[in-house]
């Protein structure tokens, strides 16, 4: 068994916390993880966990080596990245998720540039509104809006992603114009709420002359997909809450408008995520630098394109 590959399977046990958790991570059986962390402990001699039925603490040598065992990994995956640059000779498939209007506008239509480029690579692209586990659901890299909740994975901001409020001129023409967040939860107008588990977005929040404030709306309209919220608002039926990128065409032709300008959406971060940068293979760390600028590029521009109008 390869040391480096004890040394990985070592960080990711103390990273997650758990030999079941780092076996999922790395695609491994209880058994095996557990092997590997008894030959890393043999060969140094000293215990790294201490381990009882319920809880896998590390113990001070275990804490000690874990901060030269990552300085060990990054000089190695760097190393790899030169020699993989040199020769671009990638093989495999990657398995990366993405909310719905995130992948369908701005990911969907890269992939087809990067396999070109890397033909020894394929790409499985997962599309969802809702939250996703990497760890449990064998996936190498996430984009995501929003905040996330796993403080184990790592994260790579893309870009602050401007957001509107927005509703069709027709909506507007029967409910009347929001001025500001109060209209909206005054009762008079139908707020669409994108909604899965663990999803907050019917709180809004905006931004007031004292800060940041969460508004409680509500609606009959409820989805979670985000593009049957869009498709919604066109036909006249609510007010939604959209980033720039996902709805420029339709403020460009018109057929949604920006609303209670007064108190507009707090921006909100896109980012990547994945299980650890040092662990990653190298098309995997190629595929997200390939994304990560071109999303960047993608929102700066829709976002130029708003305020322009």
């Amino acid at each position: 068994m390869s040391y480096l590959d004890n040394i990985r399977t070592f960080v990711r046990v103390y990273e997650l916390g758990s030999m079941s958790a780092a076996g999922r991570d790395l695609r491994l059986s209880p058994a095996v993880t557990s092997s590997r962390i008894s030959q890393l402990e043999e060969h140094l001699g000293v215990r790294l966990f201490q381990r009882t039925t319920r809880n896998l603490t590390p113990t001070e040598q275990g804490q000690s080596f874990y901060r030269g065992a990552t300085e060990i990994l990054e000089a190695v995956e760097t190393a790899e990245a030169k020699i993989v640059n040199l020769t671009e000779n990638l093989k495999g498939s990657l398995y990366v998720a993405a909310p719905l209007g995130v992948g369908r506008r701005l990911i969907a239509p890269q992939v087809p540039i990067f396999l070109k480029d890397y033909p020894g690579v394929s790409l499985r692209l997962r599309l969802s509104d809702r939250k996703v586990d990497l760890t449990t659901e064998g996936l190498d890299l996430a984009f995501f809006l929003g905040q996330p909740v796993d403080s184990n994975l790592r994260i790579r901001k893309i870009a602050d992603v401007r957001r509107i409020l927005c509703a069709s001129p027709e909506y507007i023409a029967q409910r009347g114009m929001p001025e500001n967040g109060d209209d909206l939860v005054s009762g008079r107008h139908e707020c669409l709420n994108l909604r899965f588990p663990g999803a907050k977005e019917f709180q809004w929040l905006l931004s007031t002359p004292t800060g940041p404030r969460r508004f409680r709306v509500s609606g009959r309209y409820e989805s979670d997909d985000g593009d049957v919220l869009t498709d919604w608002a066109i036909a006249g039926n609510g007010v939604a809450m959209k980033p720039v990128f996902e709805i420029a065409e339709h403020l460009q032709a018109g057929t949604l408008v920006a609303v209670a300008q007064q108190n507009p959406p707090e921006p909100t971060q896109m980012a990547c995520l994945f299980t650890h940068r040092r662990m990653q293979d190298p098309k995997t760390r190629l595929f997200m630098e390939f994304m990560i600028g071109r999303i960047a590029t993608s929102i700066k521009a829709t976002d130029q394109l708003y305020l322009a109008n």
